[in-house]
């Protein structure tokens, strides 16, 4: 009976012990994920930048003011990022220029951007920060760890008025953060 006890004993132990790996595995994983997203306000002046966009035009931050916009860095190689690019691409698509959206693709090269669209030609404005020099000035303080995707919501005003680090769930999340911070008349 005591051997039967002590193997009886040894087998809880065991479950246990895997059910403590898997919750501390399961912990470390969620927190190391680049999916994890924090959302942060903020309330200062978004830095102005010039940057050459897909269509060969340039598009300069501070010409924008009025319009609320939707600034997002991101990267051909990133699965969150591509698939929020949907997302925004269906903001821009919806706002009719109520609400400006820039996806900044973050070092690398017009030719594979435009490889990545391919022959589609997106509503929001494609910009090329190919030397990362924009991305680096706007994660200086807001993202030292330098994940993407970032979004910084910027107001009529030029604004931030709230970042995201790490992709947005959903177009309805994305919606749904415009909306609480410009307002419903945006729809």
């Amino acid at each position: 009976m005591a051997s039967r006890m002590s193997k009886r004993t040894r087998l809880i132990i065991m479950v246990i012990l895997i059910i403590a790996v898997v919750a501390i595995v399961g912990i470390a994983l969620s927190r190391g994920s680049c999916s994890t997203s924090e959302s942060t306000l903020k309330s200062h002046k978004a830095p102005d930048f010039t940057l050459p966009t897909m269509t060969g035009a340039n598009i300069t931050l501070s010409e924008l003011e009025g319009t609320p916009v939707v600034l997002n860095f991101w990267g051909t190689t990133c699965p969150h990022c591509i698939v929020e690019l949907h997302y925004f691409e269906a903001v821009a698509q919806e706002s009719e220029g109520e609400i400006k959206v820039i996806a900044v693709d973050v070092g690398e090269s017009a030719s594979t951007v435009q490889t990545f669209f391919d022959d589609y030609e997106p509503t929001m404005i494609v910009a090329l920060d190919g030397n990362t020099e924009v991305y680096r000035t706007y994660s200086q303080e807001d993202n030292p760890r330098g994940y993407i995707p970032i979004t910084f919501l910027i107001d009529s005003d030029g604004v931030v008025k709230q970042i995201k680090i790490g992709a947005f769930t959903s177009e309805a999340e994305v919606w749904d953060t415009l909306n609480s911070l410009f307002g419903t008349a945006i729809l």
